[in-house]
């Protein structure tokens, strides 16, 4: 009986603590630099209600053709809730360096699609993080102000209409 009861008793911390890493888990927290190499937390979910987290590759012509949109529509939700951050899969080489040519394409890239907003470059931390589970570019998540990933996952691009519609349900 004895033995019985503490099977059980460690059977109820197990589950007990799975179910707080699983929460724990859907947070997301980072520490990065952008691509001036200022520092960069998850701190800045914060400032907003939502934050669409756009993670897209120089290499990618389907992630460069939805960034004006994604730049208007940073414009037209400043101030509104909304913020837009983009995480430059590619600008890590697989040292964990900068890579200094990757990153001054980004900068034509940003430049040229007019996609002014802030730009991430990733730490190895992320890619055992958050970014683990991304296979294809683009792909975006939504997360709420305390970093809490809402809705799943969008792969691929998008318009600027179908991302307003989108933006504005997680709005509502």
């Amino acid at each position: 009986m004895r033995k019985t009861a503490a099977i059980l008793a460690f059977l109820m911390l197990l589950f007990t603590a799975a179910i707080l890493y699983a929460q724990l888990g859907d947070i997301i927290t980072f520490e990065a630099a952008d691509l001036d190499g200022r520092p960069v937390t998850e701190a800045l979910f914060a400032e907003n209600k939502i934050t669409m987290i756009n993670i897209w590759g120089t290499f990618c012509p389907p992630c460069i053709r939805e960034m004006p949109d994604l730049g208007r529509l940073s414009a037209d939700y400043k101030g509104k809730g909304v913020q837009i951050v983009g995480v430059v899969i590619d600008a890590m080489d697989r040292f964990g360096n900068v890579d200094n040519k990757i990153k001054d394409d980004a900068y034509k890239i940003i430049d040229k699609t007019k996609a002014n907003y802030l730009h991430i470059v990733p730490t190895i931390a992320m890619f055992y993080g958050f970014l683990r589970d991304v296979q294809v570019v683009p792909t975006t998540i939504f997360v709420d102000s305390s970093g809490r990933q809402i809705g799943e996952a969008y792969l691929g691009s998008r318009s600027y209409k179908d991302w307003k519609k989108i933006i504005d349900k997680f709005l509502k």
